[in-house]
């Protein structure tokens, strides 16, 4: 890879309202920390909500990382088409990846935070934070 490339990456679940938006929020956090200005981030939803989960902002907050001024968004194939990776949060890659796409597709599928307590959206948290720094250490 060269100093132009870049790496396109996107996070997508079914309503953009809290695992993809918590994945989103700990991938700018890393790209920030390695100095990764090459890696390029998205992030969508099949159905968004109207806004991000509230249990999931208090979740984020404890960690500094604020994300309630973000706003759900819908996210098609043609969107992801020069992805380089698909995560998906629980909705299916092939609902979402275009036909013949190149890029790879990881299916992370953690729980739904949404109604869950705080105790289980933090290790929803917690378990999306080491996914996500997985995937930056193997980019590195």
């Amino acid at each position: 890879m060269t100093a132009t490339d870049s790496t396109r990456i996107a996070f997508v679940c079914v309503q953009n309202a809290g695992r993809s938006q918590m994945a989103m929020a700990f991938a700018e956090r890393e790209r920030g920390r390695r100095n990764a200005d090459h890696i390029d981030l998205l992030t969508g939803g099949t159905n968004p909500a109207e806004r991000v989960h509230e249990n999931v902002a208090e979740s984020m907050a404890e960690l500094g990382i604020d994300i309630t001024g973000r706003d759900p968004h819908e996210v098609t194939p043609d969107d992801l088409a020069e992805y380089d990776y698909v995560i998906t949060m629980g909705c299916d890659a092939n609902d979402v990846c275009p036909f013949g796409w190149g890029g790879e597709s990881r299916d992370w599928d953690p729980d739904d935070p949404h109604g869950k307590s705080p105790e289980e959206v933090r290790e929803i948290r917690d378990e999306i934070e080491r996914r996500v720094v997985a995937l930056f250490d193997e980019l590195a």
